[in-house]
């Protein structure tokens, strides 16, 4: 078996009311609390009050949208101004990859833009950051257990990485229920993002035995989840499908991604379309053309596998990939997710999506080298 290194956050809570140790376990850290949420602050209310009568003086962070430059800049700006000393996020992964970045550059001297990926440096931070933790309210980024932040640079139509190991939120609390009753849509893009973090880690180039246990149990409960929240509100259901997305973030932090987050990347950057519909409508199509693809014996069987699964969950006798490939793409349509064209991705988007994957660090991993005709395809395939 060939060495790895193996790299998850310092402690992660999982489970069905964990939040109620939220508010003493932050205050622990640090009385100046900065606390991120979405764009509804009365959703974090409960979160402000609990932190208050824990001792903590708490500055509140909006984040409407998925962050960009200017967005963390004026976090950072809040932050200083309050000298706050821990950072918690509590939202969905917009919000903790807002939250996180923040709480990495409070203390730092260089300009972000020095330490971003691709259009900066990517320089390591200068100094450890605050103290960080993450209370997701979706399942499906994993960002509560990963060590980088994705920022959007819109002057460059990009979507990029701040990157560094000591980003690892400090806590990460994984309560099920804060995701009961999200919207159907939400439900929807997010989980096939969760699903896509534990299918692309598995047929990686990267892959080792750890992260094939997370993956190989993660895949067909993840499927077998979603299909019953498409169905109705099922809690046993919520519960599994936060288990797969955080199972999802720390397997692509140790064995990477692939294709589909290569695309998603820019694809993001350039039309602002939400991550995980990206995500679940490029999924299938990228599946079918790495099993085309592939050249080595291994991942290629490990494709067929991940075809087997999602054949399983849908109750279909297909063991072939294509076939399998084809039925969750249909699903997903039926289940209301929409194409790239509809999510407002244009011809101009794809191509300099096409050109731009290659370059990023989710395909490093992919299984098979495609090129941008082959990209090119996948997006159209995905409308």
């Amino acid at each position: 078996m060939p060495a790895f290194s193996f790299m998850t956050a310092t402690e992660i809570l999982f489970g069905r009311g964990q939040a109620a140790q939220a508010s003493g376990r932050i205050a622990a850290l640090g009385r100046r609390v900065l606390m991120v949420h979405g764009a509804t602050p009365a959703r974090a209310e409960w979160l402000r009050h609990a932190l208050a009568e824990a001792g903590a003086e708490v500055g509140n962070f909006a984040v409407p949208h998925e962050p960009d430059m200017a967005l963390i800049e004026a976090g950072l700006a809040h932050a200083r101004a309050m000298q706050a000393e821990v950072v918690v996020a509590l939202g969905g992964g917009a919000v903790i990859d807002a939250g996180k970045a923040i709480a990495a550059l409070v203390p730092a001297p260089r300009p972000m833009i020095d330490h971003l990926e691709v259009v900066g440096q990517g320089l390591p931070l200068d100094a450890a950051p605050l103290p960080f933790v993450a209370m997701p309210t979706t399942a499906g980024t994993g960002a509560e257990v990963t060590r980088n932040a994705v920022i959007a640079v819109p002057e460059e139509g990009r979507k990029v990485s701040l990157r560094d190991p000591r980003m690892l939120p400090r806590l990460a609390i994984v309560d099920p229920a804060l995701t009961d009753n999200s919207p159907r849509a939400v439900t929807l893009a997010s989980g096939l993002d969760a699903i896509t973090q534990v299918i692309e880690p598995y047929v990686s180039t990267r892959a080792n035995a750890m992260t094939d246990a997370l993956c190989r149990d993660a895949i067909p409960r993840g499927l077998a989840a979603l299909i019953r929240l498409m169905s109705s509100e099922d809690p046993a259901a919520r519960d599994e499908i936060a288990w797969v997305s955080l199972a999802g973030g720390i397997a692509l932090a140790n064995a990477g991604l692939g294709a589909v987050h290569g695309l998603a990347g820019p694809l993001g950057g350039l039309s602002n379309a939400a991550h995980g519909a990206i995500c679940g409508a490029l999924l299938p199509h990228v599946l079918m053309a790495n099993r085309r693809a592939v050249a080595n014996a291994v991942l290629a069987g490990r494709l067929d596998e991940v075809g087997r699964w999602i054949g399983e969950a849908f109750g279909a006798d297909r063991g072939d990939l294509t076939a399998a490939a084809s039925l969750l793409a249909q699903w997903s349509r039926n289940a209301g997710l929409p194409g790239l064209a509809e999510l407002g991705i244009t011809a101009k988007d794809r191509e300099t999506a096409a050109e731009s994957a290659a370059a990023s660090s989710s395909m490093k991993a992919n299984p098979a080298l495609l090129s941008a005709e082959v990209l090119a395809q996948i997006m159209a395939a995905a409308d």
